[in-house]
C-alpha cells in the first residue's frame, strides 16, 4: 500500500468521525467513489489504524440505522416540493 492512500484512508476516517457524515457525503466531499471511500475506512483503516477503524465503524452503523428516515425526510420534500 502506498503512502497516499494510507493517508487517505485517516484523513476519510477523521473527516467521518468528526463530521457523522456518510459514505456518500464523504465521497462526494473528496471527489471520489463511494466504494473507494469504503474500502479505505473498513479495510485500509483496520489494520493501519485500528482505534481510529472503530471510531468509524460506529459513526457508520449509526448512519445505517437512521437511513431509512433520511429517506422518508428526502421522499417527503421530494412531493411536497421543498
Amino acid at each position: 500500500m502506498n503512502v497516499h492512500t494510507g493517508m487517505r484512508a485517516q484523513l476519510l476516517g477523521n473527516y467521518i468521525v468528526e463530521t457523522g457524515a456518510t459514505v456518500r457525503a464523504a465521497a462526494a466531499r473528496f471527489n471520489i467513489s463511494k466504494s473507494t471511500v469504503h474500502k479505505d475506512v473498513t479495510t485500509k483503516l483496520s489494520s493501519e489504524c485500528p482505534g481510529l477503524y472503530f471510531e468509524v465503524k460506529k459513526v457508520l452503523e449509526q448512519n445505517k440505522s437512521e437511513r431509512h428516515i433520511r429517506g422518508g425526510i428526502a421522499t417527503r420534500k421530494k412531493y411536497k416540493g421543498e
